[in-house]
């Protein structure tokens, strides 16, 4: 992966812990992580150490020193796992904390449920200077952030991720939205976190499909951005998927050092940022035609992979030596959800209302090589009906 950059500059890096920074965080064997995510007066940092939930109140308070209030958002099933672990290290560091559950599942992601928690912000008179924490997976962050970016038109909040998936993608970068049953994440805001802590061990009570998941955006992240993060993946999924804690902790790092560089860059989907879409555009429109409960995330973006790749060598830009690697890589994280119900006209007409739509044209976002990608927005139809009836015919 990328050399480590010293802390000594404005760009965004990973710091391995040193011996001061062991002690607190508490991870002996395993270094910690700190990475900046360089925006100005919206600079915040991301925490990544084994164990990191007992740790969580120092570092909120650290990070939001004006906040009395802690709106706990999460949902039923993490809230018996962490949500008690959380709540006694907030309190140890002098917040008053609430705790509000959604429902689990992106359907629960809508402005239904983002009204239901306004609400409950409004008749708790939460101040301006009160803080959201975010406890869970990307269903969770998202519609946190969203609340956060609406209530008294802005307020701060934290991301606790407690899914793979979140931990190296969705918690970083602030992008908040919910989901229209016409299509995924249309209505929401840029809103950055004020601080993302993430604990890795978490992961430990995931379901498999939850790891298959966010494995697969990790893949993403090596194709679009990083071959040597690709390869690390390639050669240990075994270990990750495990889920031995060091490759994983370091993992999980590079991923995140890979968006806060390119969200530092681009933090409103302007050029770069638009890379970070690699297998979505398909993938937004499988999750949508079976209406957000067929797929986890992760899932529907590895499908959406496989189409990319695909639609790469179709139009001659991609390798099959490459395209084979990837979709072998992803097909090792896990089984993916069956295609078979699913109507291929369907999905192409999904795509008519994905948000990354410009100018009429579709973008596709496609790979030339392990590492680097190009945004395309020439791709003939033809095949890219072709690709999406091969796929969901095979399966």
């Amino acid at each position: 992966m990328r050399e480590i950059i010293p802390e000594d500059n404005e760009k965004q890096n990973r710091r391995r812990g040193d011996a001061e920074t062991r002690g607190f965080y508490g991870s002996p064997g395993i270094d910690p992580y700190v990475l900046n995510v360089s925006l100005g007066d919206r600079s915040y940092q991301i925490h990544i150490a084994p164990d990191l939930l007992t740790k969580s109140g120092s570092l909120l308070k650290a990070a939001c020193p004006k906040a009395s209030n802690v709106l706990l958002l999460t949902n039923k099933k993490v809230s018996g796992l962490y949500g008690q672990k959380l709540t006694d290290s907030l309190q140890e560091s002098g917040f008053r904390v609430s705790s509000f559950l959604i429902g689990d599942g992106e359907r629960f992601k809508s402005l239904a449920t983002a009204e239901k928690v306004l609400s409950h912000l409004i008749e708790s008179r939460f101040e301006r200077s009160d803080v959201i924490v975010a406890l869970g997976g990307g269903v969770v962050g998202d519609l946190a952030g969203f609340v956060a970016a609406l209530y008294l038109r802005g307020i701060d909040y934290v991301q606790v991720p407690t899914t793979l998936l979140a931990q190296i993608d969705s918690s970083v970068g602030g992008k908040t939205a919910v989901n229209h049953k016409l299509g995924k994440n249309l209505i929401g805001a840029f809103h950055q976190p004020r601080l993302v802590v993430t604990d890795p061990t978490t992961l430990r009570t995931l379901p498999s499909r939850e790891m298959t998941a966010g494995m697969c955006e990790a893949i993403k992240t090596g194709v679009i951005r990083d071959k040597a993060l690709f390869e690390l993946i390639e050669t240990n999924i075994e270990k990750l998927m495990s889920l031995e804690m060091s490759i994983l902790t370091s993992v999980i790092a590079g991923c995140c050092e890979i968006k806060a560089e390119v969200v530092a860059k681009d933090e409103r989907e302007g050029g770069l940022r638009q890379i970070l879409n690699f297998g979505h555009t398909v993938g937004h429109a499988l999750e949508a035609v079976t209406e957000y409960r067929h797929f986890k995330h992760g899932e529907a973006v590895g499908y959406g992979m496989i189409a990319a790749s695909r639609i790469a060598l179709k139009i001659g830009v991609f390798n099959p030596k490459d395209a084979y690697r990837i979709e072998s890589l992803i097909r090792k994280t896990g089984s993916l959800p069956s295609l078979t119900q699913i109507d291929p006209v369907d999905t192409f007409q999904a795509m008519s209302h994905d948000k990354k739509i410009s100018g009429g044209k579709l973008s596709f976002i496609l790979p030339d090589n392990i590492g680097d990608v190009v945004i395309r927005r020439d791709i003939p139809s033809e095949a890219i009906k072709a690709t999406i009836t091969e796929l969901i015919s095979a399966g």
